[in-house]
């Protein structure tokens, strides 16, 4: 062969290999999470490995119902969701594929991961965050509001404030109630925490918070993230708020309390699978956890990294429940029916 012809047969070769290059440089996140302090995140990680995202956002139930309806041409390599209870889901509809990975064994806890069958765990749990109760300062006395179970107390009658209960929040919750009470005692705590509503659920967590301080009601139920931004605002109102509330972790005594996730897997379909799994890599190192912790209030999925967030610092340890977050999934249909019945909006 001549060398020209080599040349051009050389030259051949690489062409055909640039396609699958540069596909590998490419990964598809299908987002539900919509924080703008989450771009440096993302950033952080093209720079390290020169692998690019194109990102698709929307809520947890839109994401899974687009990944349903495109099924096996579905682009999408990683689904990042905000709730244990829609991962959950995720991984019972199939959409997920396992992931065996020592970085990801090692570093996130068993209890924060989906099932693994021995080919590797389905998704995994990358920040935590307390559903906590907030109280008015004035009017209610701490230790009154220790637990999850004195929102129920009748002597907060027409005192609560929540957002709606089947809000994905809400019933990843009360799902874990019923985890740790039992169906029948747990149906009874959510008819003495509808009771004891001072209005019809709506809003938002941090509306929950304001209506604390302004009087409307006395106690709410709130994700930590939501107070701690709070905390680190500079706008004058929310200051104002914060020095009028206080905020419990409840059940320091007994099961702790309830954590949801941020978590993250390989879509079943991924094209780039590779790209993939060390993105979840990634965001379970300790510069990703960190940013996860420092950028929107949230507290590492992985033990070993202490966050450096003056607002996290301030509100202290805890103790949280140690049941695996899927549980809180298995009973969401469960909860929705308790609802129901008890007509709890």
């Amino acid at each position: 062969m001549s060398l020209s012809k080599v040349f051009l047969a050389a030259t051949a070769a690489v062409a055909l290999q640039l396609p699958a290059q540069a596909q590998e440089q490419v990964l598809n996140l299908y987002s539900a999470r919509h924080y703008q302090t989450d771009e440096a995140l993302y950033s952080n990680f093209t720079k390290e490995t020169g692998i690019r995202i194109n990102r698709v956002d929307g809520d947890d139930a839109g994401i899974l119902a687009r990944l349903k309806s495109e099924g096996a041409s579905s682009p999408a390599d990683v689904i990042l969701l905000v709730d244990a209870a829609r991962l959950w889901r995720a991984e019972q509809d199939g959409l997920f594929q396992p992931v065996k990975s020592q970085v990801l064994d090692s570093r996130i806890p068993a209890n924060l991961r989906g099932k693994d069958d021995g080919q590797g765990a389905q998704w995994f749990g990358m920040s935590t965050r307390a559903r906590v109760i907030i109280y008015n300062k004035i009017k209610v006395k701490k230790e009154d509001v220790a637990t999850y179970e004195s929102l129920a107390d009748p002597k907060f009658k027409g005192k609560l404030c929540i957002r709606s209960g089947s809000h994905p929040y809400n019933l990843s919750l009360f799902g874990s109630v019923v985890e740790h009470m039992g169906t029948d005692k747990a149906e009874a705590w959510l008819k003495g925490v509808k009771d004891n509503l001072a209005r019809d659920p709506k809003g938002g967590d941090t509306d929950q918070i304001k209506a604390v301080a302004s009087g409307e009601c006395d106690i709410a139920v709130s994700n930590s993230y939501y107070f701690a931004r709070m905390m680190r605002s500079s706008n004058p109102d929310d200051r104002a708020v914060v020095e009028k509330v206080g905020v419990v972790f409840p059940n320091q005594q007994t099961w702790g309390t309830h954590v949801n996730i941020a978590g993250a897997g390989v879509a079943k379909y991924a094209p780039h699978r590779a790209a993939a799994v060390k993105f979840l890599e990634y965001l379970s190192s300790d510069s990703a956890q960190s940013y996860f912790a420092n950028g929107n209030n949230e507290w590492p999925a992985v033990p070993s990294v202490k966050p450096a967030n003056p607002a996290l610092e301030s509100l202290g340890a805890f103790k949280s429940e140690t049941i695996h977050v899927g549980a809180v999934g298995m009973n969401q249909t469960k909860v929705q029916q308790m609802l129901d019945r008890v007509g709890f909006k």
